[in-house]
């Protein structure tokens, strides 16, 4: 196994260098920002206005939002996107029905980590929103078939969704919807008082209830049962039929998550949903991985560079990832909960994050949220998967929160006046009643473990396995709490074996703290990514950082080692996809 003969444990040059940026710094470097933990979602936006009777600026076809501090020809490569400006006007003004002269003009309004976002005005007034998906962004008929009619379906259960005008998941694929008017929360989020963010928080949490009210027959990804038809009768969109619904126009069919399609993955033909039970949602994404490493698997370095220090530059065995993945179908079927309501199917925003959030003040300036927007990706999944606190929304300070206690009512609440009695009532009854089965799932003490083996799992494998075997080791040492007892556990690990995992899973916690030190240091987001403006300086700060690695080195050996595995340089990633 990977973990064995580490021997003692050091600090190599790359780590010490990064460490070192987690001590105080005499001058704070002025271009830190704080960034989204989702992939590669700038908050600042560009906007470009232009006649469409003249010829569209080049910016229209290429991402001008950021750039990233590695590999940036590369995502800049993935996110270029030619198009006849003047066909998608076209077609933007059928779908509203109005004539293309109607368009007064065209900007771009957002770009995100798979779409481009386009402002289209009428000379009456009238907006629209014209959102083009980058060439990357995959399964591409499945995302926009799906990401329509989860809006659709949403929107009509009386969700603050935009409405959707037209659309296309074919290969010039295309979604024309409403253009909400309000602010992205993540441009005020840091500005707001401690009663607005109470508000927006309340009604999040009112609408997530209502949306994880909503039952499902099945798991898996919605859409309308016409485009899962139109998808299976093509020979290059093989799939299962669809599980309907109540309302026949809409059907439960294969699961658009990204895992299980990244890179050669989408060459699989596999079993992607619906999923007609827990146990189905659960093992999906194993066998889709293990389909990939029998494949195509080949020894790798571990693609998070700062970690391969601590694997002494070795490539990682695929074997010892499928092992672990044959352990997690062992006891796949005992993760399913005994609280049968937790095992029912229910749909949630895929990245409920400020930047997705739209919201709006009244006349009375009270904030409201008008719009939930970016709903790519979304599954359907059994309610003790899909769980969980939005983390630019979880509030890590409240002890309260820390620890999910159960809302409760003040000791002497009859001796407070009237109001107040009135205003802690009706916060209990709200904190009590917007999800008590969402509650519940976030309250059962091994919800965690269950999900991070889910996870783990269905991830694509980059190199390593260790956050699966850590997870199967803690399952093993919580089997009784996990399973309520009953029959023992079919994964058994040596204890040595355990210790040295344990061991190197400490050591690469270390080694990813060190990294996201260095993250706030330059500036740097997910994937690397960084405005634009600060680029050249972050650039020279990588540098600098490099050559103190190099000369931290011992020998002539580790030296070429940071040199050739420095975690900020570019890299070839195709053996990895």
């Amino acid at each position: 196994m990977p973990c064995h003969g580490l021997g003692s444990a050091r600090v190599f040059p790359v780590a010490s260098v990064l460490l070192s940026l987690r001590r105080p710094r005499s001058s704070p470097r002025s271009f830190r920002v704080s960034y989204s933990s989702s992939i590669a979602t700038p908050t600042q936006w560009l906007r470009r206005k232009f006649s469409i009777m003249a010829h569209p600026p080049s910016d229209f076809f290429e991402y001008t939002s950021g750039r990233w501090i590695f590999n940036d020809d590369l995502r800049h490569a993935e996110r270029r996107r030619v198009f006849k400006v003047d066909e998608l006007c076209r077609l933007a003004a059928e779908a509203v029905n109005r004539s293309p002269d109607a368009i007064m003009r065209m900007e771009k309004l957002a770009e995100g980590g798979f779409n481009r976002t386009f402002l289209i005005t009428m000379c009456c007034g009238f907006q629209m929103v014209a959102r083009i998906p980058y060439p990357a962004t995959i399964p591409k008929y499945f995302t926009v078939a799906s990401e329509v009619a989860t809006m659709a379906f949403l929107r009509s259960s009386g969700l603050p969704i935009p409405e959707v005008y037209g659309y296309s998941p074919t290969p010039n694929n295309y979604i024309f919807m409403e253009f909400i008017q309000g602010t992205n929360l993540s441009d005020i989020w840091f500005g707001l008082g401690e009663g607005e963010i109470i508000s927006i928080s309340r009604q999040l949490a009112e609408l997530e209830s209502k949306m994880m009210l909503i039952a499902f027959p099945a798991g898996g990804s919605l859409y309308y049962a016409e485009d899962l038809e139109n998808a299976a009768e093509s020979a290059s969109w093989p799939t299962r039929p669809g599980i309907t619904l109540e309302n026949k126009h809409f059907c439960v069919g294969p699961d658009t998550s990204l895992r299980l399609w990244y890179g050669k993955r989408s060459q699989l033909d596999l079993d992607r949903g619906p999923y007609e039970s827990a146990e189905a949602a659960l093992v999906r994404g194993a066998e889709k991985e293990l389909a990939y490493l029998l494949r195509f698997g080949r020894p790798l370095l571990p693609f998070q560079r700062v970690r391969r220090e601590a694997y002494k530059y070795q490539e990682q065995q695929p074997s010892d990832h499928i092992e672990n993945l044959d352990r997690y179908r062992l006891i796949a079927s005992s993760l399913i909960p005994r609280n049968l309501a937790l095992n029912h199917f229910r749909i949630r925003h895929p990245d409920l994050q400020p930047s997705n959030i739209i919201v709006s003040r009244s006349p009375d300036s009270n904030l409201h949220v008008v719009g939930l927007i970016d709903w790519q990706h979304t599954s359907i999944l059994p309610l003790f998967l899909l769980t969980g606190i939005p983390q630019q929304l979880q509030n890590y300070d409240d002890i309260g929160s820390q620890s999910l206690t159960r809302p409760s009512l003040p000791e002497k609440l009859d001796d407070l006046e009237e109001t107040q009695q009135s205003g802690d009532m009706e916060l209990y009854r709200r904190r009590l009643e917007y999800n008590t089965l969402h509650y519940a799932a976030l309250t059962d003490p091994v919800g965690m473990l269950r999900r991070r083996l889910f996870c783990h799992a269905s991830d694509p494998w980059e190199g390593e396995t260790l956050a699966l075997k850590v997870a199967l080791i803690q399952a093993t040492e919580n089997w009784k709490m996990l399973t309520g007892g009953g029959l023992p556990c079919p994964v058994v690990f040596d204890p040595d074996d355990v210790r040295e995992t344990i061991k190197l899973d400490a050591e690469q916690r270390e080694a990813d703290e060190s990294l996201e030190a260095c993250r706030v240091v330059i500036g740097f987001g997910p994937e690397g990514w960084m405005p634009a403006e600060h680029y050249e300086e972050a650039m020279a700060v990588s540098k600098k950082l490099k050559e103190d690695g190099l000369a931290a080195a011992e020998s002539e050996e580790e030296r070429a080692q940071v040199a050739a595995h420095w975690p900020l340089d570019d890299m070839d990633e195709e053996e990895y996809m």
